[in-house]
């Protein structure tokens, strides 16, 4: 085996590495700072997202919870692609929709004054608002839609089907940008979800 060959196998990122560095680049409980990370490029590792939110490493899922999460606190969104960052190298990982799943929320207040927290598969908590939006996508065949809300820094969850269904309970019809609108009033925020008209 070449030296090169010696230095590539020892210079390889790999899931436990990846691990060890976020550990210990993580304080007090706080999300790490990868917004101020900028490290090269080291490669790509075999992890995978699903649409549903399991993790899978080398084909197989992930099942310990806080390896997860610890893994989704270094996530990070560039031009398109999904990072797993640390101070000192950044990897990337394969995506299939959004890397978090919404898989419960609660609604306080109601009309213009509602607010709704989501809770994430992977622990986060969030209130639509400004900050993080919520937003549909409609497939272009079925007319099926897919909402997210924003987590953080690009990061999206996938809202899952359940907690949608309750959702569109809670809607509302207002006027947005000269229309008639379906859609969910959070944190002082019109989000519209369906034309008022395409609706049953």
């Amino acid at each position: 085996m070449s030296t090169q060959d010696n230095v590539t196998r020892a210079t390889m990122p790999s899931a436990e590495g990846i691990a060890e560095a976020a550990q210990a680049a993580a304080k007090g409980g706080k999300l790490p700072p990868v917004h101020l990370w900028d490290p090269p490029y080291c490669g790509d590792l075999d992890i995978r997202i699903k649409r549903d939110g399991t993790w899978y490493y080398l084909g197989t899922p992930i099942g310990r919870a806080s390896l997860v999460r610890l893994f989704s606190t270094i996530l990070k969104l560039e031009d398109g692609r999904y990072y797993l960052v640390t101070p000192v190298e950044k990897v990337g990982i394969t995506v299939d929709d959004a890397p978090f799943v919404a898989v419960d929320f609660t609604a306080r207040g109601e009309g213009r004054e509602q607010v709704l927290r989501f809770q994430t598969n992977v622990g986060d908590f969030v209130e639509a608002g400004a900050e993080h939006p919520i937003r549909v996508e409609r497939d272009p065949e079925t007319g099926e839609p897919a909402p997210y809300v924003m987590v953080r820094a690009g990061l999206e969850a996938l809202i899952d089907r359940k907690s949608f269904y309750r959702l569109v309970e809670l809607g509302a019809h207002e006027e947005h940008e000269g229309a008639r609108w379906f859609g969910l009033w959070s944190g002082g925020r019109f989000f519209p979800v369906i034309p008022s008209e395409e609706l049953p």
